[in-house]
């Protein structure tokens, strides 16, 4: 599939870098310990399907910023669950002062994605990475769990990390246009949330997968950016929360 074009260009991603210094943990979080994750592992694989590899299921920045190694991959339809920038930040690609919104997977909907085999030898150690990527603080704001996937070979499972939608951090279903508002203005020490939506269709463009929302979503950060209408996240149409800090 030809890559399609972008209004988002590298150029008005570029306009919403800004140097930031990382300003460490907020106060008052509770971190996962390695107990934690050893259980959240074990979990895992305890609930793996029996005599099967184990798959990840990658959505977002798994897919142009690894943390795994896997020997095979493959596309695949996760049904029931969709991406969603239901995930409120305040660090990473945000501040206190104008918070920011990361994608995480919703239920509801479809997401075509890419399956990601683990070697069986370092399967418990690429999890363990895994795992301490995506959930730091405890309640956690993302979880991992296994979903059905849907691939041209049939049906398999496959470990995806979801949002938890009782965690604080969780916006119900952000409308589009405050959706580009934030993306257009937050910016973090790991850069903006432009860049973190304009890397990941690059990144499924380069798998063939295209995906609708966040080609409207893209479109309109473009218009943002352009004509310097974009406001804080804090003064969005959501109803906002004191927020915990959040996974990658």
């Amino acid at each position: 599939m030809p890559m399609r074009h972008m209004e988002l260009t590298e150029e008005l991603v570029a306009r919403t870098r800004r140097a930031m210094h990382d300003p460490g943990p907020l106060p008052g979080l509770a971190y996962q310990s390695a107990e934690d994750y050893d259980a959240m592992v074990n979990g895992l694989l305890q609930e793996r399907p029996t005599g099967q590899p184990v798959w990840l299921f990658a959505f977002g920045s798994l897919i142009w910023k690894p943390e795994c190694e896997h020997l095979d991959e493959m596309r695949g339809t996760a049904y029931g669950w969709r991406r969603s920038f239901c995930f409120e930040i305040r660090r990473f690609r945000a501040t206190p002062d104008c918070p920011g919104l990361m994608m995480s997977l919703d239920r509801g909907g479809q997401c075509q994605g890419m399956l990601y085999r683990l070697a069986e030898e370092t399967v418990r150690e690429q999890l363990h990475k895994l795992c301490r990527r995506e959930i730091t603080i405890k309640p956690a704001n993302t979880y991992a769990r296994w979903v059905t996937v849907d691939t041209e070979a049939g049906s398999m499972r496959a470990i995806a990390f979801v949002m938890n939608r009782k965690s604080p951090a969780y916006v119900r279903d952000p409308a589009p246009e405050h959706i580009a508002r934030v993306l257009a203005q937050a910016c973090g020490h790991w850069g903006s949330g432009a860049e973190y939506l304009f890397n990941t269709i690059r990144g499924l463009q380069g798998h063939g997968i295209h995906d609708r929302y966040l080609w409207r979503l893209q479109s309109l950060v473009a218009r943002q950016i352009i004509t310097g209408g974009a406001i804080p996240a804090h003064q969005g149409d959501h109803q906002g929360n004191s927020l915990p800090d959040p996974a990658s």
